[in-house]
């Protein structure tokens, strides 16, 4: 499959009826492609298992299968030999949707079956995820300073880069950002969290990793889930169009990172770390 065809795949031609002033229509449509995608892994001489499976916009497959692999603390940089799609599918449309990642060790399944525990417990407890994630990672870096205006102005700089938002308006993106608000990488997916572990995931596979000296720009809201994956990155900066959870803020503050929410308008809050933020 080439690589227009895999971006083909991420919107769905339909046909709609539109209602404008009383007046129906029928026109074609286009919306975000959502599809299951399996994970699986495995080591030298295992057969690869599959350890999840998350609802996604294809697109940047790779990089969302080393992505969520590393920010849940199941593998780490370096270690992976080999992604590739599962050649033994007959369905030539089900084989995209099956993401094989090899790694140089062996992979320890009771290992994913205690984080996974850990990490469901968050609904119950917001300690034991917090818990969880400085088992997995320490504070993060000083990192940079950034001008509050570059913060400001980040925003606007993803919404023009989001090709797939354009054609349907139904997708979060997420960017990995210099401090002078240069955007390094972009990706967009149906789900906030999967954008964030596409743009992770690149920089896995090209060694990037910690990333101290970037931001993390969203387009919705600061998730607890969104800033411990950028913690595991060791990115300094989240910063996100909407409003962070108290989690989210708490986990900030943890982990010693910046949270900046509602950076819109020309404004912004900071949350933590405001040290890093310069007026």
């Amino acid at each position: 499959m080439t690589t227009s065809d895999r971006l083909r795949r991420s919107v769905t031609g339909v046909r709609i009826t539109a209602v404008h002033d009383g007046v129906r229509s029928e026109r074609p449509d286009t919306l975000a492609t959502e599809e299951p995608m399996e994970i699986r892994v495995g080591g030298p001489g295992q057969t690869a298992r599959a350890v999840a499976v998350t609802m996604r916009t294809p697109g940047a497959d790779y990089e969302l299968a080393v992505g969520f692999l590393f920010t849940e603390g199941l593998i780490e940089p370096g270690q992976v030999r080999r992604v590739a799609y599962c050649d033994e599918l007959g369905d030539e449309e089900q084989r995209y949707n099956v993401v094989t990642v090899s790694i140089d060790r062996p992979f320890d399944h009771d290992r994913l079956h205690r984080n996974f525990f850990a990490t469901s417990s968050c609904g119950i407890c917001g300690k034991a995820a917090l818990d969880d994630v400085e088992v997995r990672c320490a504070p993060v870096a000083d990192g940079p300073l950034v001008p509050a205006q570059v913060l400001v102005s980040l925003p606007d700089r993803l919404r023009a880069r989001q090709r797939v938002f354009d054609s349907t308006g139904g997708l979060h993106a997420a960017a990995l950002c210099s401090p002078a608000g240069d955007i390094v990488s972009l990706r967009e997916d149906v789900g906030r969290h999967n954008a964030v572990d596409k743009v992770i995931g690149e920089q896995v596979l090209a060694g990037g990793i910690p990333l101290a000296g970037h931001v993390l720009q969203v387009s919705g809201r600061a998730s607890f889930e969104i800033v411990q994956k950028a913690a595991v990155a060791g990115i300094p900066i989240v910063s996100a169009v909407s409003a962070p959870s108290s989690l989210a803020v708490e986990a900030g503050e943890r982990f010693g990172m910046t949270i900046v929410g509602f950076v819109r308008d020309g404004r912004c809050n900071v949350y933590t770390g405001a040290q890093r933020v310069t007026t």
